[in-house]
């Protein structure tokens, strides 16, 4: 799971940059929900840093119905996710995400090592500032790249496949805004909308994270996907916040051509898949710089996608 945090104070952390809520009191810190993307940095200069620690256990498999059912063998992982993001002006941010990832199957090995997920690079730009007075939100547009670094193909271990092969161009949308609820809880919505597309194809040859085998010759055109979703972040007091994101994630099927190793030509579009995604969480700041979440999200509807449960644990600085 990738996941997009939020930023720490004069970068759209607190209640006094990005806001909707006067800021008669003490402006509340937030280190962002675990799902939802934030979007560009409020102040020139600012470099932010969050690392990401994330286990996925699955415990089954959602059908083309919908109906949940037991998953054989169950893949699990281990993922450090790290976000960085450096303000390039007041309202423009460049944003990198690299992952690696360690995962395993009983009776069916391990990756041979850590490995490097593709590269995402984004450009992002907030075109609208929040106006509290008028209950204006920020708005921003995220354009990118992820860049085809991860293993994908000539696999020694069909765990390996952690890449697309494909250069994936990147789009997202981005609403926040902050409202002050009596007894002076602050509460924080995001709503967002992703699209990938791979905008060049993959070369296929033997095991590869497209599921062909040893003897494979052909090419993969990976199918478009995306998520859209809403987050709300609650105020307990200054330091401590209540989380929770619900998303809706989609993918078209790729499209798979070439023979196979007795030359047999093969030509299939995998099934589509879409699930939603839960994510509770809470969060603890020690100053507007620096802070804490950990949650869990899960799935609990879909179709043609495993369902698992997925705790982590993030760090939020700012400097």
């Amino acid at each position: 799971m990738f996941t997009q945090p939020t930023q720490a104070a004069g970068t759209d952390n607190s209640t006094a940059g990005g806001s909707q809520a006067p800021g008669e009191n003490k402006p509340q810190w937030y280190t962002g929900s675990l799902v939802s993307p934030s979007g560009a940095m409020t102040q020139k200069g600012i470099l932010a840093w969050e690392p990401y620690m994330t286990y996925s256990q699955p415990v089954g498999y959602l059908n083309s119905n919908g109906s949940f059912g037991p998953q054989h063998p169950r893949q699990k992982a281990v993922t450090n996710f790290t976000l960085y993001k450096y303000s390039l002006t007041d309202s423009i941010s460049l944003q990198a995400t690299p992952a690696i990832s360690y995962r395993w199957e009983r009776g069916h090995g391990t990756s041979s090592g850590l490995k490097f997920a593709d590269l995402p690079i984004d450009l992002m730009w907030r075109y609208l500032d929040a106006d509290p007075k008028r209950y204006i939100p920020a708005l921003s547009i995220f354009a990118g790249m992820a860049f085809p670094t991860g293993d994908y193909n000539k696999l020694g271990r069909a765990q390996d496949g952690v890449g697309a092969g494909a250069y994936t161009f990147r789009l997202a949308l981005t609403e926040q805004s902050t409202y002050t609820l009596p007894g002076q809880h602050e509460l924080r919505l995001r709503m967002w909308s992703t699209l990938r597309r791979a905008v060049t194809t993959a070369h296929l040859h033997d095991t590869t994270s497209y599921g062909t085998t040893a003897g494979f010759r052909g090419r993969a055109q990976p199918g478009m996907y995306g998520q859209s979703g809403f987050s709300l972040e609650f105020g307990i007091n200054q330091k401590w916040v209540l989380a929770l994101d619900l998303a809706r994630d989609w993918s078209n099927g790729a499209h798979i051509h070439g023979t196979n190793a007795v030359g047999q030509k093969i030509n299939t579009i995998s099934s589509s898949s879409g699930d939603w995604q839960i994510a509770p969480a809470l969060e603890y700041n020690w100053s507007p710089r620096f802070g804490v979440i950990a949650g869990v999200s899960t799935y609990f509807a879909g179709h043609n996608t495993g369902f698992d449960i997925s705790p982590q644990i993030a760090f939020n600085s700012v400097f």
